[in-house]
C-alpha cells in the first residue's frame, strides 16, 4: 500500500518541499514549515518502514483503513483528485521529481493518511495525558452520606499555563485524581482548579515539576468547516495506550450537552468517540479543534467535540475572576413565526422577521424590559429568522442563544422587538440564570435539615434520578412537572420538600407524608431551605405548623420535637441536624448542640 501513490506523492512532497525553499525568507510560520518538512523526511528515511515505525509509538490498529478514502476527505475542499493535483502541481518537472531518490523514498513512506497521523501522534505524544478518578457522589435520599466511590478513566491535554484541560464529567464529585503522561509509568496528583458542568469542561494543575519535563502545551485554532478531517487523540477503552482515530466534521450547530443539560455549540464529526476519549484533543492540522465529550447512543462513528469558541469562553472567565463564570441567557421561551397567519395576527409587515416571546423569567433583567407576545427582531443588529437562527459562516445558520451565550456575564445586548405594530430597541444585561429546580448538583453536598424526624430537603433534579433511570415516569408527577416548568419568581428561591419521615414517637401518623412540598411555616411562605430552618428554630409558639401539598398539615409541640431531633439523629447515625451551608457561623444550634451531647 505504501508505494501506491509513489509517483503522484512524490510531486506533491518535492512541490511542498520547493514552495517551503522558495518562503525561506519570509514569515516565521514558512521556516517552520519547511523545518518541519525536513524533520518528518529524515525522520521517515531513518524509518523504512513506516508502519513498524509508527507501531513503536502508538497502537495502530486505528490506522488500518483506505488510504483512498482518507486522502479524498483531506482534499474535499479541492475540485481536481489527488492523483490529478499532485500531476498538475509539478508540471513539467516530472522527470525531475521522479529522478530525485530523496523524494521518492520520503514519498514512498509518507501517504496522506499517514501524514495527518502523524501530525496528530508528533503533536499528542508530549501534550495528551490519561486521567485517573477515583469519584463519589452523594446519596439524595439520604443526603447526610455518600455513596461507595467508584474510579474512571479519561484524558486530557496540555494546554498553557502549565495547565491540563478535560471534560468535567471526568472529574465530577472527585475525591482523588491522578494524571499519567504518555511513556511514563508514573502518575501525579492533580488538582482540579475550575469545573465549568454546564460546558463541560475543567482544568487540572499537577504542582510536581518532574512531571512538567518534556511536556508541551497545545495551541487552540478555530472552528473547522464541513468536512476538514480532524484526528482524536486519547486513552479510550480497549487499551492502556495512547489512540488516534481519524475523522471528518459532519455539521455544526447548538447540540444538548449531555452532561450539563445545557444547550452550548458543539461539533459533530464521523470519528469514534469512546469512554475514556474524553476530554482528549480533536487535532486539526497543528492545532487543536476542540475536545471530545460525548457520542450519540445507537449509532455508530457519530461523536462530538467541543468548539474553540465554548473552549475559550470558559478559559477566559476562569483567567478573569479565578472561577468559573457560566455562559449568559437571556430567561426567554421562544416560539418561531414561520405560520404566515401567526405573523399577520400580531400584524408583522412582509419582509420583517422574529420569534414570539413565550415566557420570560422573572429573574432575568430582559423581565424588565420585554412583555409577552413580543417579537424579537435582532440581537446585537443580526437580523433573526423566522424559524430562530441567524447567519454563521458560509452558508450556514444557528440558533440565535448562540450569540447569546457567548456573552460575557453582565455584558449588554441591543434586542430590536416589535410590540402594538412599532419597533422598539431596548438594552437588555446578560448574565447566567439559575432554575428554580437545579438540573445538576455536581460536587456539591447536597443541604438538608431534620426537625424531629421530618426530613426537610431543596428539590432538585438529582433527587428526582434516584427513582432510576426512567424517573420522568417513577418519580412523583407533580415534583417532576414543577421541575421541569416552572421559573423562580425571585433571586434564591428553592422549592423546598419533605423528602421522608425518620419514625419516631413524636411524628407517628405524619409516617406516610413524603415527596411533598411545604408552602408555609407558621403561616409564612416558605422562600427556601435556609428560610425554613430559620423560621423553625426561630418560632415563638408553642407548636409549630407545616402546611404541605394536598392541603395537608403537620403540627408538632416545639420543644418536645426539639428534644426528639436528639435521640433521631442517634438512633440513625446522622451526625448533624443539617448541612454545612444552612449553619450560621455565629449560630451554635440548639438541634446540633442536642446531637453532639
Amino acid at each position: 500500500m505504501l508505494g501506491v501513490r509513489s509517483a503522484a506523492a512524490a510531486r506533491a512532497a518535492v512541490r511542498r518541499l520547493r514552495s517551503s525553499a522558495n518562503h525561506l525568507g519570509g514569515s516565521s510560520s514558512s521556516s517552520w514549515a519547511i523545518a518541519s518538512d525536513h524533520f518528518r523526511f529524515n525522520k521517515l528515511i531513518q524509518h523504512s518502514n513506516a508502519v513498524s515505525y509508527f507501531r513503536t509509538r502508538i497502537n495502530v490498529s486505528d490506522f488500518r483503513f483506505s488510504s483512498t478514502k482518507f486522502y479524498s476527505t483531506c482534499l474535499a475542499s479541492n475540485s481536481s483528485t489527488p492523483r490529478d493535483d499532485a500531476a498538475s502541481s509539478c508540471g513539467s518537472s516530472v522527470e525531475n521529481c521522479e529522478g530525485d531518490a530523496e523524494a521518492a523514498a520520503y514519498a514512498a513512506t509518507r501517504n496522506a493518511p499517514m501524514d495527518d497521523a502523524y501530525y496528530a501522534i508528533e503533536l499528542a505524544l508530549d501534550s495528551v495525558v490519561k486521567i485517573f478518578t477515583v469519584a463519589s457522589s452523594p446519596s439524595y435520599f439520604l443526603p447526610w452520606q455518600n455513596k461507595s466511590q467508584r474510579e474512571s478513566m479519561g484524558s486530557g491535554f496540555v494546554i498553557s499555563g502549565r495547565r491540563i484541560l478535560t471534560n468535567a464529567h471526568v472529574v465530577a464529585d472527585h475525591t482523588f485524581v491522578l494524571v499519567r503522561k504518555h511513556g511514563s509509568p508514573n502518575k501525579y496528583k492533580a488538582e482540579v482548579q475550575a469545573v465549568g458542568h454546564e460546558c463541560d469542561l475543567a482544568i487540572l494543575v499537577v504542582e510536581n515539576e518532574e512531571f512538567w519535563e518534556g511536556m508541551n502545551c497545545l495551541e487552540l485554532g478555530d472552528i473547522p468547516f464541513i468536512q476538514e478531517a480532524v484526528a482524536v487523540v486519547g486513552y479510550p477503552q480497549g487499551g492502556d495506550n495512547i489512540s488516534v482515530t481519524k475523522g471528518v466534521v459532519s455539521r455544526v450547530e447548538p447540540t444538548q450537552y449531555v452532561h450539563g443539560a445545557t444547550q452550548l455549540l458543539a461539533i459533530q464529526i464521523d470519528a469514534a468517540i469512546n469512554p475514556g476519549n474524553s476530554g482528549g484533543p480533536a487535532i486539526m492540522g497543528d492545532k487543536v479543534a476542540g475536545v471530545a465529550f460525548q457520542n450519540l447512543s445507537n449509532a455508530e462513528n457519530i461523536g462530538y467535540i467541543i468548539p474553540v469558541p465554548v473552549i475559550k469562553h470558559f478559559i477566559e472567565g476562569v483567567e478573569e475572576t479565578g472561577d468559573y463564570v457560566g455562559f449568559c441567557s437571556m430567561g426567554l421561551s421562544c416560539q418561531p413565526t414561520e405560520n404566515a397567519q401567526l405573523r399577520e395576527h400580531f400584524h408583522m409587515p412582509p419582509g420583517l422577521t422574529g420569534v414570539l416571546v413565550s415566557r420570560i423569567n422573572p429573574t432575568s433583567d430582559a423581565y424588565r424590559v420585554l412583555k409577552k407576545d413580543d417579537i424579537i427582531l435582532s440581537f446585537d443588529g443580526v437580523p433573526i429568522a423566522n424559524d430562530g437562527s441567524v447567519p454563521f459562516r458560509n452558508r450556514e445558520r444557528i440558533t440565535f442563544d448562540h450569540l447569546v451565550s457567548m456573552k460575557r456575564p453582565n455584558d449588554t445586548a441591543r434586542v430590536k422587538v416589535f410590540r402594538d405594530g412599532k419597533e422598539h430597541e431596548f438594552t437588555i444585561t446578560l448574565r447566567p440564570l439559575q432554575s428554580l429546580v437545579p438540573v445538576h448538583q455536581f460536587d456539591k453536598l447536597p443541604s438538608y435539615f431534620i426537625f424531629a424526624g421530618l426530613v426537610f430537603v431543596p428539590l432538585t433534579q438529582p433527587y428526582l434520578h434516584e427513582y432510576g433511570e426512567d424517573w420522568y415516569n417513577t418519580s412523583p408527577r407533580r415534583l417532576c412537572e414543577r421541575a421541569l416548568r416552572e421559573l423562580p419568581q425571585k433571586a434564591g428561591q428553592q422549592l423546598v420538600i419533605l423528602s421522608q419521615v425518620l419514625m419516631d414517637d413524636i411524628n407517628t401518623g405524619y409516617e406516610r407524608l413524603a415527596d411533598l412540598q411545604v408552602k408555609k411555616v407558621n403561616g409564612i411562605e416558605v422562600d427556601n431551605l435556609k428560610h425554613l430552618r430559620q423560621l423553625v428554630e426561630n418560632s415563638s409558639k408553642d407548636r409549630v405548623r407545616f402546611d404541605l401539598d394536598d392541603e395537608r398539615v403537620i403540627v408538632l409541640n416545639y420543644n418536645s420535637a426539639k428534644m426528639a431531633t436528639s435521640r433521631i439523629l442517634k438512633r440513625h447515625r446522622i451526625p448533624s441536624a443539617m448541612s454545612n451551608d444552612l449553619t450560621d457561623e455565629e449560630d451554635g444550634s440548639n438541634i446540633e448542640l442536642a446531637c453532639a451531647k
